[in-house]
């Protein structure tokens, strides 16, 4: 798997796992509230915190159409362009939430929706760009995304593998070399059967790129075991509250979550360690003194020729292992050992 460079961060094989805090439109149209989530996901550990600066009419003209979701524990039917326009972020906003995450130290990018919202990213010196799963099969905004330059994160949720396979194909004809797939399942929240995480090996062998995890699920487990298989990057929803009004707040993690994520990633970085088989550091204490030894039986006089009777095999682990049982047979003692005794080559002619 690649490695690409965005910024001054790598991302991808030998890697530490990107974690990802996605805003989108969690703020609720509220600058206060996108500036308190930014703060938020970096004090949870966050590498990067995400946002959507989408124009409505670009994906959405039928305005009768409607989506039920949970809030506050009450299931609401919406208008969907409702939904979208009361979030949208203009270009001044989009720099004030970039200049933000400057000051914080974590990367900031976003998912629009046209060229001139990528135009929009570009001109407020963002580092990397992202193409939403819906997106997916808008080849003409993925070459523009090639075209400008920038590292290129592509969703692939709904997708057919054939829709992959033309997404990264416009991509690189256009001139694209920084590409990061991310597995996606595009349900809210994910069942545990739908994940697939095994998803993820197959996109990195198929096309030869960084991949991660676009993580819809409640809970933690599905993203942590995306790392156990090379997740590059780990994206998921964030909220400042789960109770908080709007459509995708209860699905989402809060900071408390999130913060549990990053530790969790974190450990089960160090946990992978090395393929090389051999013992772990912390492990010489324990094949000294809990592996097992040849010892004697019983007391045995200098100038005796040892049998497998008068062996037994016992800790600690300092002298001849068990498995050299056959060297000792035979062999003529030196001196009078006690029972119990831990054979070693200074025992022997």
């Amino acid at each position: 798997m690649k490695v690409v460079r965005v910024g001054t961060r790598l991302v991808g094989a030998g890697q530490p796992c990107v974690t990802v805090a996605e805003v989108g439109i969690n703020h609720n149209g509220e600058m206060n509230l996108a500036h308190s989530a930014i703060d938020a996901a970096v004090d949870a550990g966050a590498d990067a915190v995400k946002f959507q600066n989408y124009r409505t009419e670009d994906f959405l003209s039928d305005r009768t159409l409607t989506h039920e979701y949970v809030s506050q524990g009450q299931t609401v039917v919406e208008s969907q362009y409702e939904i979208f326009k009361r979030c949208e972020l203009v270009p001044g906003q989009l720099r004030e939430l970039r200049e933000h995450c400057g000051k914080r130290g974590v990367l900031f990018f976003s998912t629009p929706t046209s060229e001139s919202g990528i135009q929009e990213l570009i001109d407020v010196g963002v580092q990397w760009l992202k193409n939403g799963s819906d997106y997916l099969v808008h080849l003409p905004m993925i070459r523009a995304m090639a075209r400008s330059g920038l590292p290129t994160v592509i969703s692939t949720g709904m997708a057919e593998a054939s829709d992959v396979q033309d997404a990264v194909k416009a991509f690189r004809d256009a001139g694209g070399n920084d590409l990061i797939l991310l597995h996606c399942t595009s349900s809210y929240p994910t069942p545990p059967q739908d994940v697939h995480l095994r998803k993820i090996c197959t996109l990195s062998r198929e096309f030869d790129c960084p991949v991660g995890l676009s993580d819809h699920t409640d809970g933690t487990l599905a993203a942590i075991g995306s790392v156990v298989l090379g997740a590059c990057m780990i994206e998921k929803h964030f909220t400042l509250d789960k109770n908080l009004a709007g459509p995708d707040h209860r699905f989402s993690a809060d900071p408390a979550e999130f913060r549990l994520l990053v530790d969790s990633v974190r450990t089960m970085e160090k946990s992978l360690g090395s393929p090389e088989l051999g013992p772990a550091a912390s492990e010489a204490l324990g094949r000294r003194d809990y592996r097992l030894s040849c010892v004697s039986v019983r007391p045995l006089a200098a100038g005796h020729c040892l049998t497998a009777a008068d062996i037994a095999f016992r800790r600690p682990g300092s002298g001849f292992p068990p498995k050299e049982l056959d060297r000792l047979i035979a062999r003529e003692l030196l001196k009078d050992v006690p029972a119990g005794h831990v054979f070693s080559v200074e025992d022997f002619s």
